[in-house]
């Protein structure tokens, strides 16, 4: 596994926009208050120059997104790279990027949600390193929260170990300046599956559930030679469900399964669910239950700290981590190696 350099003061960031970008006023104050504060903190910043516009949950046409992180990969001047946002389209792109030219041009690229559809492959089929907990726009809030301290102390080096919040976000007010921070309403609580204390110890990967279903089985999806290169350390899965039901969280992972995804699991962790949206009334522990997960008979947690439903633990994809889970509490720490 490779892992590029970490961030250091009067480092140039690279801001892509291979998603969505500002549809709004709120979005754009958003961003240039997000831009500011990463100069105010001593870094210099190179902006998409699609940053500001959106059409259809695009920041422009998928060649010239493409085109975009292919130039920023290659630009020797560019030290790390903050995806702008997330979206619904960044799996557009994919038939012109360079992975070729990633390969060889190694840097990490950070993102949150819909640049899952980056951040996988570049791990899984270039055997690089990045960094799934935030994109550049969550940096343009007034008011910051541990996570925001996490994410900024893993990209710069400082630590590798978080523990579980202890507040999340289980409702979203409605946005005036844009630049509103969590709304923290209710208790964290890390869950198990038939396990009342989990500790496993792997290489982790994963990211947006519904990206990752998206990827599965296409040539953009590299889990089959991964898995087997890093067997011996058994596999850790990650799934942040940003919008699935609980019927489709089913279906996708009997995919997965079939799929061969699990076959060096040691564990797997789901955040907590976007949406808990469901036919049959299904709550998230049955829908587990339910699933192919359950037949494994390895560690499962849900309702960590990896979701839409903030604040969200920041993860190096490829790294070894190890995860405690315990009386609702969690702590995850990671080993570059």
């Amino acid at each position: 596994m490779k892992y590029p350099k970490f961030l250091k003061k009067n480092d140039l960031i690279g801001v892509p926009a291979p998603s969505d970008g500002a549809r709004d006023e709120l979005k754009i104050n958003k961003y240039k208050h997000a831009n500011q504060f990463f100069l105010d903190e001593g870094y210099k910043t190179l902006l998409s120059e699609n940053i500001f516009q959106s059409e259809k949950g695009r920041s422009s046409d998928k060649r010239k997104r493409a085109k975009e992180i292919n130039e920023m990969f290659s630009n020797k001047d560019i030290d790390m790279m903050i995806c702008a946002a997330g979206g619904d389209f960044l799996v557009e792109i994919l038939p012109f990027i360079d992975f070729n030219l990633i390969k060889n041009n190694p840097k990490y690229l950070c993102g949150f949600s819909d640049p899952t559809g980056l951040l996988y492959p570049i791990t899984t089929k270039c055997d690089i390193a990045t960094i799934y907990g935030s994109n550049f726009s969550s940096f343009g809030e007034d008011t910051f929260y541990t996570c925001h301290y996490d994410f900024l102390d893993i990209i710069t080096g400082k630590k590798l170990f978080e523990e579980s919040y202890d507040m999340y976000e289980g409702e979203y007010p409605e946005k005036i300046t844009g630049l509103e921070g969590l709304n923290l309403t209710d208790k964290v609580y890390w869950n198990t599956l038939n396990h009342k204390r989990v500790d496993i110890t792997g290489r982790i990967i994963g990211g947006c559930f519904d990206v990752i279903a998206e990827l599965a089985g296409t040539k953009y999806d590299g889990i089959k030679e991964f898995n087997e290169k890093y067997k011996k350390d058994g596999i850790i899965w990650y799934f942040d469900n940003c919008e699935q039901s609980m019927e489709e969280t089913i279906r996708i992972l009997w995919k997965m399964n079939e799929l061969d995804y699990f076959k060096y699991a040691k564990g797997v962790v789901f955040g907590r669910f976007g949406e808990n949206n469901t036919c049959y009334d299904y709550d998230v522990e049955s829908c587990l239950k339910d699933s192919v997960l359950n037949e494994l008979n390895i560690p499962i947690i849900y309702d960590a700290d990896i979701s839409h439903k903030g604040p969200s633990l920041t993860i190096i994809n490829g790294s070894i981590a190890h995860i405690e889970c315990d009386n609702g509490k969690g702590k995850i720490e990671f080993r570059l190696e």
